[in-house]
Protein backbone atom coordinates (compact mmCIF):
# COMPACT_ATOMS: atom_id res chain seq x y z
CA UNK A 1 0.00 0.00 0.00
CA UNK A 2 1.41 3.64 -1.10
CA UNK A 3 0.40 6.43 1.01
CA UNK A 4 1.36 10.00 0.12
CA UNK A 5 1.00 11.90 3.41
CA UNK A 6 1.50 15.92 3.83
CA UNK A 7 1.88 16.94 7.44
CA UNK A 8 1.09 20.46 8.97
CA UNK A 9 2.24 20.09 12.15
CA UNK A 10 1.44 24.29 12.41
CA UNK A 11 1.71 25.56 16.14
CA UNK A 12 2.45 25.17 19.90
CA UNK A 13 2.00 21.40 20.67
CA UNK A 14 1.21 20.50 17.20
CA UNK A 15 4.72 19.59 16.31
CA UNK A 16 5.13 17.39 19.40
CA UNK A 17 1.79 15.33 19.07
CA UNK A 18 2.05 15.55 15.20
CA UNK A 19 5.90 13.19 15.39
CA UNK A 20 4.40 10.70 17.75
CA UNK A 21 1.78 10.25 15.56
CA UNK A 22 3.80 9.87 12.14
CA UNK A 23 6.06 7.92 14.05
CA UNK A 24 3.59 5.10 14.40
CA UNK A 25 2.49 5.09 10.83
CA UNK A 26 6.42 4.88 9.94
CA UNK A 27 6.10 1.62 12.60
CA UNK A 28 3.03 0.21 10.78
CA UNK A 29 4.26 0.73 7.35
CA UNK A 30 7.72 -0.63 8.09
CA UNK A 31 6.29 -3.75 9.55
CA UNK A 32 3.77 -4.54 6.98
CA UNK A 33 5.55 -3.22 3.87
CA UNK A 34 3.28 -0.58 3.04
CA UNK A 35 5.09 2.70 1.16
CA UNK A 36 4.29 5.70 3.07
CA UNK A 37 5.44 9.18 1.88
CA UNK A 38 5.68 12.22 3.90
CA UNK A 39 6.05 16.02 3.04
CA UNK A 40 6.17 18.82 5.70
CA UNK A 41 4.75 21.91 4.95
CA UNK A 42 3.87 25.25 6.89
CA UNK A 43 0.19 26.10 8.18
CA UNK A 44 -1.09 28.78 10.62
CA UNK A 45 1.15 30.93 12.92
CA UNK A 46 4.46 29.95 11.97
CA UNK A 47 3.39 30.38 8.28
CA UNK A 48 2.08 33.74 9.15
CA UNK A 49 5.97 34.40 10.50
CA UNK A 50 7.55 32.92 7.68
CA UNK A 51 5.80 33.24 5.15
CA UNK A 52 3.28 36.30 5.74
CA UNK A 53 -0.19 33.87 5.52
CA UNK A 54 -1.46 31.27 7.47
CA UNK A 55 -2.13 29.24 4.23
CA UNK A 56 1.09 29.38 2.12
CA UNK A 57 0.53 28.75 -1.54
CA UNK A 58 3.10 25.72 -1.84
CA UNK A 59 1.16 24.19 0.94
CA UNK A 60 -1.89 24.36 -0.01
CA UNK A 61 -0.52 22.77 -3.88
CA UNK A 62 1.28 19.80 -1.88
CA UNK A 63 -2.09 19.29 -0.07
CA UNK A 64 -4.27 18.55 -3.06
CA UNK A 65 -1.20 16.61 -4.39
CA UNK A 66 -1.31 14.18 -1.19
CA UNK A 67 -3.37 10.94 -0.73
CA UNK A 68 -4.27 12.30 2.80
CA UNK A 69 -2.98 15.35 5.03
CA UNK A 70 -1.96 15.17 8.68
CA UNK A 71 -2.87 18.65 10.70
CA UNK A 72 -1.47 18.89 14.07
CA UNK A 73 -3.20 22.32 15.56
CA UNK A 74 -3.14 25.65 14.54
CA UNK A 75 -3.34 29.21 16.83
CA UNK A 76 -1.82 30.88 19.82
CA UNK A 77 -1.86 34.16 21.86
CA UNK A 78 1.10 35.57 19.65
CA UNK A 79 -1.45 36.00 16.63
CA UNK A 80 -4.66 37.05 18.87
CA UNK A 81 -4.46 40.45 17.86
CA UNK A 82 -4.59 40.34 13.87
CA UNK A 83 -7.68 40.68 11.97
CA UNK A 84 -10.22 37.39 12.46
CA UNK A 85 -9.47 36.26 8.17
CA UNK A 86 -5.18 36.90 8.66
CA UNK A 87 -5.48 34.58 12.28
CA UNK A 88 -4.17 31.31 11.86
CA UNK A 89 -7.24 29.70 12.45
CA UNK A 90 -8.05 31.33 8.91
CA UNK A 91 -5.42 29.46 7.33
CA UNK A 92 -7.23 25.83 8.44
CA UNK A 93 -10.59 27.37 7.56
CA UNK A 94 -9.04 27.80 3.95
CA UNK A 95 -7.55 24.64 3.69
CA UNK A 96 -10.85 22.39 4.50
CA UNK A 97 -12.70 24.68 2.03
CA UNK A 98 -10.21 23.49 -0.53
CA UNK A 99 -9.45 20.04 0.56
CA UNK A 100 -13.26 19.63 -0.06
CA UNK A 101 -14.31 17.36 2.90
CA UNK A 102 -17.69 18.56 4.65
CA UNK A 103 -17.64 15.47 6.66
CA UNK A 104 -16.32 15.56 10.11
CA UNK A 105 -16.20 12.37 11.84
CA UNK A 106 -15.01 12.86 16.26
CA UNK A 107 -15.12 9.32 17.69
CA UNK A 108 -15.90 9.53 21.61
CA UNK A 109 -14.96 6.73 24.20
CA UNK A 110 -14.89 5.47 27.15
CA UNK A 111 -12.10 3.68 28.14
CA UNK A 112 -12.01 2.02 31.22
CA UNK A 113 -9.17 2.65 32.61
CA UNK A 114 -9.71 6.27 32.05
CA UNK A 115 -13.23 6.25 33.91
CA UNK A 116 -11.67 8.33 36.99
CA UNK A 117 -10.78 10.96 34.95
CA UNK A 118 -14.21 11.67 33.57
CA UNK A 119 -16.07 14.01 36.43
CA UNK A 120 -18.99 11.87 35.55
CA UNK A 121 -19.80 9.15 37.67
CA UNK A 122 -17.88 5.56 36.27
CA UNK A 123 -21.35 4.07 35.61
CA UNK A 124 -22.55 6.50 33.70
CA UNK A 125 -19.84 6.59 30.85
CA UNK A 126 -18.56 3.15 31.46
CA UNK A 127 -19.21 1.75 27.71
CA UNK A 128 -20.10 5.13 25.94
CA UNK A 129 -19.26 4.79 22.29
CA UNK A 130 -20.30 7.66 20.20
CA UNK A 131 -19.49 8.88 16.53
CA UNK A 132 -20.07 12.48 15.61
CA UNK A 133 -20.53 13.29 12.47
CA UNK A 134 -20.17 16.75 11.91
CA UNK A 135 -20.95 19.25 8.59
CA UNK A 136 -17.69 21.33 8.22
CA UNK A 137 -18.22 23.68 4.84
CA UNK A 138 -21.26 25.45 6.27
CA UNK A 139 -23.21 26.83 8.63
CA UNK A 140 -22.01 29.79 10.48
CA UNK A 141 -18.46 29.55 9.75
CA UNK A 142 -19.02 29.57 6.16
CA UNK A 143 -21.98 31.30 5.55
CA UNK A 144 -22.90 34.94 3.95
CA UNK A 145 -22.97 37.93 5.02
CA UNK A 146 -20.58 38.21 7.98
CA UNK A 147 -18.92 41.11 9.47
CA UNK A 148 -18.08 43.45 12.32
CA UNK A 149 -18.91 46.81 12.46
CA UNK A 150 -16.84 48.44 14.59
CA UNK A 151 -17.78 52.06 13.77
CA UNK A 152 -21.47 50.75 14.62
CA UNK A 153 -20.35 48.51 17.11
CA UNK A 154 -22.71 45.39 15.38
CA UNK A 155 -21.71 42.29 14.33
CA UNK A 156 -23.05 39.61 12.38
CA UNK A 157 -22.91 36.13 10.86
CA UNK A 158 -25.37 34.08 8.56
CA UNK A 159 -26.22 30.28 9.60
CA UNK A 160 -27.42 29.05 6.40
CA UNK A 161 -27.13 25.12 4.75
CA UNK A 162 -28.91 24.09 1.51
CA UNK A 163 -30.24 20.85 0.90
CA UNK A 164 -27.97 19.17 -0.60
CA UNK A 165 -25.25 19.82 1.35
CA UNK A 166 -27.59 18.41 4.05
CA UNK A 167 -28.19 15.17 2.32
CA UNK A 168 -24.46 14.71 1.40
CA UNK A 169 -23.53 14.57 5.09
CA UNK A 170 -26.48 13.13 6.28
CA UNK A 171 -25.88 10.02 3.57
CA UNK A 172 -22.43 9.36 5.42
CA UNK A 173 -23.45 9.00 8.89
CA UNK A 174 -26.22 6.69 7.86
CA UNK A 175 -23.61 4.96 6.34
CA UNK A 176 -21.69 4.95 9.27
CA UNK A 177 -24.83 3.85 11.07
CA UNK A 178 -25.60 1.04 9.44
CA UNK A 179 -21.92 -0.46 10.34
CA UNK A 180 -22.59 0.34 13.94
CA UNK A 181 -25.40 -0.06 16.28
CA UNK A 182 -27.52 0.97 13.72
CA UNK A 183 -29.20 4.37 15.66
CA UNK A 184 -28.44 7.79 14.33
CA UNK A 185 -29.55 11.42 16.64
CA UNK A 186 -29.75 13.93 14.56
CA UNK A 187 -29.37 17.44 16.78
CA UNK A 188 -30.65 20.80 15.44
CA UNK A 189 -32.66 23.96 16.82
CA UNK A 190 -35.97 23.45 14.77
CA UNK A 191 -38.42 24.83 17.44
CA UNK A 192 -36.68 28.47 16.69
CA UNK A 193 -34.06 27.98 13.51
CA UNK A 194 -35.60 27.94 10.18
CA UNK A 195 -32.16 26.48 8.91
CA UNK A 196 -32.65 23.38 11.63
CA UNK A 197 -36.24 22.83 10.03
CA UNK A 198 -34.57 22.51 6.72
CA UNK A 199 -32.07 20.50 8.26
CA UNK A 200 -34.56 17.94 10.29
CA UNK A 201 -36.74 17.99 6.70
CA UNK A 202 -33.64 16.64 5.29
CA UNK A 203 -32.28 13.99 7.40
CA UNK A 204 -35.94 12.70 7.45
CA UNK A 205 -35.72 12.29 4.16
CA UNK A 206 -32.69 10.66 3.76
CA UNK A 207 -33.82 8.01 6.45
CA UNK A 208 -36.11 6.53 4.05
CA UNK A 209 -33.30 5.83 2.36
CA UNK A 210 -32.01 3.75 5.29
CA UNK A 211 -34.58 1.36 6.79
CA UNK A 212 -32.49 -0.49 9.09
CA UNK A 213 -31.29 3.23 10.57
CA UNK A 214 -33.44 3.91 14.16
CA UNK A 215 -33.82 8.02 14.00
CA UNK A 216 -34.30 10.53 16.62
CA UNK A 217 -34.14 14.19 17.20
CA UNK A 218 -32.93 16.17 19.78
CA UNK A 219 -32.81 19.99 20.11
CA UNK A 220 -28.98 21.02 20.61
CA UNK A 221 -29.48 22.01 24.24
CA UNK A 222 -31.18 19.07 25.61
CA UNK A 223 -28.26 17.02 23.58
CA UNK A 224 -26.08 19.19 25.61
CA UNK A 225 -27.37 18.00 28.97
CA UNK A 226 -28.06 14.27 27.98
CA UNK A 227 -24.55 13.56 26.66
CA UNK A 228 -23.50 14.06 30.13
CA UNK A 229 -26.39 12.06 31.98
CA UNK A 230 -27.11 8.95 29.60
CA UNK A 231 -23.84 9.06 26.94
CA UNK A 232 -24.28 5.30 26.66
CA UNK A 233 -27.79 5.61 25.05
CA UNK A 234 -25.86 7.14 21.72
CA UNK A 235 -24.12 5.72 18.82
CA UNK A 236 -24.00 7.86 15.51
CA UNK A 237 -24.94 11.84 16.38
CA UNK A 238 -25.48 13.99 13.58
CA UNK A 239 -24.59 17.88 13.55
CA UNK A 240 -24.48 21.09 11.94
CA UNK A 241 -20.93 22.34 11.72
CA UNK A 242 -21.25 25.07 14.95
CA UNK A 243 -23.51 22.69 16.78
CA UNK A 244 -20.66 19.73 16.13
CA UNK A 245 -17.80 21.80 17.34
CA UNK A 246 -19.55 22.58 20.76
CA UNK A 247 -21.09 18.89 21.36
CA UNK A 248 -17.70 16.86 20.23
CA UNK A 249 -15.29 18.96 22.95
CA UNK A 250 -18.03 18.69 25.39
CA UNK A 251 -17.47 14.67 24.96
CA UNK A 252 -13.86 15.17 26.58
CA UNK A 253 -15.57 14.51 29.79
CA UNK A 254 -16.61 10.91 28.35
CA UNK A 255 -12.98 10.04 27.54
CA UNK A 256 -11.22 12.23 30.31
CA UNK A 257 -9.14 14.67 28.35
CA UNK A 258 -9.63 16.69 25.20
CA UNK A 259 -6.19 14.93 23.95
CA UNK A 260 -7.41 11.91 23.65
CA UNK A 261 -10.14 13.17 21.07
CA UNK A 262 -9.34 12.09 17.42
CA UNK A 263 -11.01 13.50 13.75
CA UNK A 264 -11.56 12.76 10.17
CA UNK A 265 -12.85 15.04 7.65
CA UNK A 266 -13.59 12.86 4.51
CA UNK A 267 -16.24 13.81 1.51
CA UNK A 268 -13.27 16.06 -0.69
CA UNK A 269 -11.05 15.96 -2.55
CA UNK A 270 -8.42 14.75 -0.13
CA UNK A 271 -9.25 13.91 3.23
CA UNK A 272 -7.61 15.71 6.29
CA UNK A 273 -7.14 14.59 9.45
CA UNK A 274 -6.32 16.23 13.10
CA UNK A 275 -7.05 15.68 16.74
CA UNK A 276 -9.44 18.16 18.06
CA UNK A 277 -7.42 19.94 20.54
CA UNK A 278 -6.14 23.27 20.16
CA UNK A 279 -2.69 24.54 19.86
CA UNK A 280 -1.84 24.75 24.16
CA UNK A 281 0.73 27.30 24.12
CA UNK A 282 1.15 27.22 27.98
CA UNK A 283 2.79 23.92 27.25
CA UNK A 284 4.47 23.58 24.38
CA UNK A 285 7.84 22.29 23.98
CA UNK A 286 7.60 21.04 27.69
CA UNK A 287 6.68 17.24 26.36
CA UNK A 288 3.48 17.75 28.52
CA UNK A 289 1.30 17.35 25.61
CA UNK A 290 -1.01 13.87 25.48
CA UNK A 291 -0.19 12.47 21.81
CA UNK A 292 -2.83 9.80 22.03
CA UNK A 293 -5.42 11.82 20.01
CA UNK A 294 -3.07 12.32 17.38
CA UNK A 295 -2.41 8.85 17.37
CA UNK A 296 -5.78 7.51 17.56
CA UNK A 297 -6.24 10.04 14.32
CA UNK A 298 -3.26 8.15 12.65
CA UNK A 299 -5.40 5.19 13.11
CA UNK A 300 -8.54 6.81 11.12
CA UNK A 301 -5.90 7.79 8.54
CA UNK A 302 -5.31 4.09 7.79
CA UNK A 303 -9.32 3.41 8.15
CA UNK A 304 -10.12 6.15 5.63
CA UNK A 305 -7.47 7.41 3.52
CA UNK A 306 -5.65 3.57 3.31
CA UNK A 307 -8.04 1.20 3.51
CA UNK A 308 -5.76 -0.73 6.12
CA UNK A 309 -8.76 -1.31 8.78
CA UNK A 310 -6.75 -4.09 10.58
CA UNK A 311 -4.12 -1.81 11.22
CA UNK A 312 -5.93 1.12 12.01
CA UNK A 313 -7.88 -1.56 14.74
CA UNK A 314 -4.20 -2.43 16.16
CA UNK A 315 -3.52 1.19 16.94
CA UNK A 316 -6.56 1.83 18.86
CA UNK A 317 -5.95 -1.48 20.60
CA UNK A 318 -2.47 -0.62 21.44
CA UNK A 319 -3.40 2.32 22.79
CA UNK A 320 -6.00 0.43 24.95
CA UNK A 321 -3.69 -1.89 26.54
CA UNK A 322 -1.16 0.97 26.97
CA UNK A 323 -3.42 2.94 29.22
CA UNK A 324 -4.76 -0.58 30.92
CA UNK A 325 -0.96 -1.35 31.82
CA UNK A 326 -1.12 2.00 34.03
CA UNK A 327 0.81 4.51 31.53
CA UNK A 328 -0.48 8.17 31.27
CA UNK A 329 0.66 11.52 30.55
CA UNK A 330 -0.04 14.52 32.79
CA UNK A 331 -3.29 15.33 32.00
CA UNK A 332 -4.44 11.55 32.55
CA UNK A 333 -2.96 11.05 35.45
CA UNK A 334 -3.87 14.16 37.27
CA UNK A 335 -1.24 14.07 39.92
CA UNK A 336 -1.34 10.54 40.50
CA UNK A 337 1.95 9.38 40.39
CA UNK A 338 1.54 6.68 42.70
CA UNK A 339 -1.08 4.72 40.70
CA UNK A 340 0.51 5.61 37.25
CA UNK A 341 3.17 5.58 35.27
CA UNK A 342 3.53 8.93 33.99
CA UNK A 343 4.87 9.44 31.12
CA UNK A 344 6.21 12.51 28.94
CA UNK A 345 4.74 13.37 25.31
CA UNK A 346 7.47 11.60 23.67
CA UNK A 347 7.64 8.97 26.07
CA UNK A 348 3.89 7.76 25.55
CA UNK A 349 4.64 7.72 22.03
CA UNK A 350 7.32 4.80 22.34
CA UNK A 351 5.21 3.15 24.63
CA UNK A 352 2.66 2.83 21.81
CA UNK A 353 4.99 1.84 19.07
CA UNK A 354 6.37 -0.74 20.94
CA UNK A 355 3.02 -1.95 21.55
CA UNK A 356 1.83 -2.13 18.04
CA UNK A 357 5.21 -3.77 17.02
CA UNK A 358 4.45 -6.06 19.64
CA UNK A 359 0.85 -6.65 18.10
CA UNK A 360 1.36 -6.52 14.90
CA UNK A 361 4.45 -9.42 15.39
CA UNK A 362 1.98 -11.42 17.27
CA UNK A 363 -1.20 -11.04 15.63
CA UNK A 364 -2.50 -11.87 12.26
CA UNK A 365 -4.06 -9.16 10.26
Amino acid sequence: MKLNLLVVAGDGIGPEVTREAVAVLNTVAELEGHEFSVTEKRIGGIAIDTDGTPLPADTLEAALASDAVFLGAVGGTKWNALPPNTRPEAGLLQLRAALGGFANLRPAFAVAELAANSPLKSEIVAGADILFVRELLGGLYFGAPREWNKSTGEAWNTMRYTRDEIVRVARIAFQLAEKRDKKLTSVDKANVLEVSQLWRATVNEVAAEFPDVTVEHQLVDSMAMLLMTSPRNYDVVLTENLFGDILSDESAVITGSLGMLPSATIGGKVNLYEPIHGSAPDIAGKGLANPLGAILTAALVLRHSAGLEAEAAIIEKSVRRVLEEGFRTPDLARGNTTDFKVLSSTEMGKQVRETVNEMLTTETI
